[in-house]
């Protein structure tokens, strides 16, 4: 099943809390939306946004938007965690710990 997505105003954003309401196009009901809806945005939102969303109800009976993007804000991937770091970590290790014990073995035996 495809799900809806909406248009609409950010007409309020309390960014110190993150949160704010969206006055949609399709109906007169302000929906709330949070800033852990917005994920991957470039920037946070500001009032007046275009947003882009889906609805759903919570339990209560409450709407709220998720899978919020911004008109015209480029979508961020997380840069993937690279182990580059650990392997030099590693062969450093791994160097210093063969060098010790060439060192160690083959040192003349004092009488």
């Amino acid at each position: 099943m495809a799900k809806t997505v909406y248009k609409g105003i950010l007409k309020t954003w309390k960014d110190d809390r993150g949160f704010g309401f969206i006055k949609p196009e399709h109906d007169d009901k302000d929906i709330f939306v949070h800033i852990s809806s917005l994920k991957g945005m470039a920037r946070r939102p500001v009032r007046g946004d275009v947003l882009f969303y889906e609805v759903v109800k919570e339990a209560g009976g409450k709407s709220k938007a998720v899978n919020v993007s911004i008109e015209g804000v480029e979508v961020v991937k997380p840069a993937k965690q690279s182990n580059t770091l650990w392997l030099v970590l590693a062969a450093i290790g791994l160097i210093a710990a063969a060098t010790v014990a060439y060192f160690s073995f083959s040192a003349p035996i004092q009488p």
